[in-house]
């Protein structure tokens, strides 16, 4: 990959502050990759070509007068196509209905472009986000750039930004996690995804597929990054009232505090049998290295199943997702994803009693994980069951991706997906470092501290390079 195209933000920082690198420069070459690159990738809806490089031209002129926004100036970033930007298309991930124009921007993509972030354009999502394969029947699945020859499952649902971010066709992106769709495709793509505490970030202009589970979250190269990225997108916002109690901080601040004596909660030998042996093998040696900076591993029984989780919050999803889009998909004359459609309409069947035992049954569950974790700092799970297979194997009945998502949600949790290495067939694997409601700070240092004697992050997938005179 081209080097400058394939940098974190650190790096790109460095390289602004010695004058070796401009904005218009980077995004300039962001956007030829798209404009080469995206026919096969399929990481974007739509790029912002004019107004992505006015955006960077701004960038620099500030920086030549003195003014730096902070680690987020002039980096390219990527929005999930579930985000509203005022005069710009959304869609869902939907051809239901023709593109909306938006007439408002979402708070989370403010927060970022005052930061001093240039928005490159919106990514392809699994129609409304429902889904873990990154799968889009109508629109399209986006291509796991970690395999040039075969086309893969990204994970979802947001798999046009984790494709964006892996293949160098942004610094970093945006995403939102109801079930594990920031962890499950950056997982899949060897990349950080943080699944933030519910309410941490605003959802003002974000089209929800369950308001009871979803959250918001960047996906990055690094820790370090998803920190300087969270920074800028956390605190209340008026618009969002589930933000009125979020507290303020800053992640990035705390990163270099020493993680020795913390005392992690491993995997139950008993959820193991449902995870694949390369995902396992790798695992265990990120285990190991949690130990060398002096963590403690731990391994009691969880106090609700990975699959009881993934059940109760399952319902919730489709409970709420039929609440909003129900009156949609049950409307024969339209074009939808078949799956999603399914996943929908079986809240239908689901009736207000039958919602408030879900509610009922997860207050329970996340009363449970809090006793559970009280002597506990953070959890070290796998991130995903399997690494990325073909599409032809995708099984859109089954749902291997959500067995150890769905429960950080359900329990209002956050975590930070981390590379761990790779599995037999070569593709990605990952761990989650999960945290109590609002440990960000926590997790991301853990995760830093990881990356500090491991180099999987650095990797990046081959064959996607311009030649010179393209770049």
């Amino acid at each position: 990959m081209d080097t400058i195209s394939a940098a974190s933000i650190a790096d790109l920082q460095g390289e602004f502050e010695q004058g070796t690198l401009t904005s218009e420069s980077l995004v300039t070459t962001h956007l030829a990759r798209i404009a080469h690159f995206n026919g096969q990738l399929n990481a974007y809806i739509e790029a912002y070509y004019e107004r992505a490089l006015g955006a960077a031209r701004a960038s620099d002129q500030l920086r030549a007068a003195g003014v730096n926004l902070g680690p987020l100036h002039g980096i390219p970033v990527a929005i999930k196509d579930l985000f509203e930007i005022s005069g710009q298309g959304i869609t869902g991930g939907s051809m239901a209905r023709p593109p909306r124009i938006s007439t408002q921007t979402a708070t989370a993509v403010s927060r970022l472009e005052r930061a001093g972030a240039v928005v490159l354009g919106k990514t392809h999502t699994v129609e409304f986000a429902f889904g873990g394969w990154g799968t889009n029947e109508v629109m399209g699945t986006p291509w796991n750039p970690w395999d040039v020859t075969q086309h893969r499952a990204p994970g979802g649902s947001s798999s046009g930004s984790a494709v964006a971010v892996a293949s160098g066709l942004a610094t970093a992106a945006l995403g939102t996690d109801t079930g594990g769709s920031v962890r499950i495709p950056a997982g899949m793509c060897g990349l950080v995804g943080l699944k933030t505490t519910r309410g941490l970030i605003s959802r003002h202009g974000l089209i929800e597929l369950c308001p009871s589970l979803d959250s918001v979250g960047p996906i990055t190269h690094s820790a370090q990054d998803a920190a300087w990225m969270l920074d800028a997108l956390l605190g209340p916002d008026p618009l969002d009232p589930v933000s009125a109690l979020a507290p303020t901080f800053s992640a990035a601040a705390r990163l270099d505090q020493s993680v020795a004596g913390l005392r992690v909660w491993v995997l139950p030998a008993s959820e193991r049998q449902a995870v694949a042996p390369g995902v396992l093998a790798a695992y265990d040696l990120a285990l190991a290295q949690l130990v060398a900076l002096g963590m403690e591993l731990v391994e009691q029984p969880l106090p609700v199943s990975l699959t009881e989780c993934m059940r109760i919050a399952g319902g919730l999803m489709s409970s709420e997702g039929y609440a909003s889009l129900g009156v949609l998909f049950e409307q024969d004359d339209l074009r939808f994803d078949s799956h999603v459609k399914r996943r929908v309409l079986s809240g239908g069947s689901i009736n207000a009693s039958g919602y408030i035992e879900l509610q009922r049954q997860r207050r329970h569950a996340q009363e449970a994980m809090r006793q559970a974790m009280q002597n506990l700092d953070v959890c070290a799970f796998p991130t995903n069951a399997l690494g990325s297979v073909p599409l032809s194997e995708v099984d859109e009945y089954g749902t291997p991706l959500a067995l150890l998502g769905r429960f950080a949600n359900l329990m209002n949790l956050c975590s930070v997906a981390l590379p761990t290495g790779f599995d037999e067939q070569g593709m990605p694997v990952s761990m989650q470092i999960v945290g109590r409601p609002f440990d960000e700070a926590l997790i991301l240092r853990v995760g830093h501290a990881y990356q500090q004697i491991s180099d999987w992050h650095r990797l990046r997938p081959s064959g996607w390079a311009l030649g010179e005179a393209e770049a």
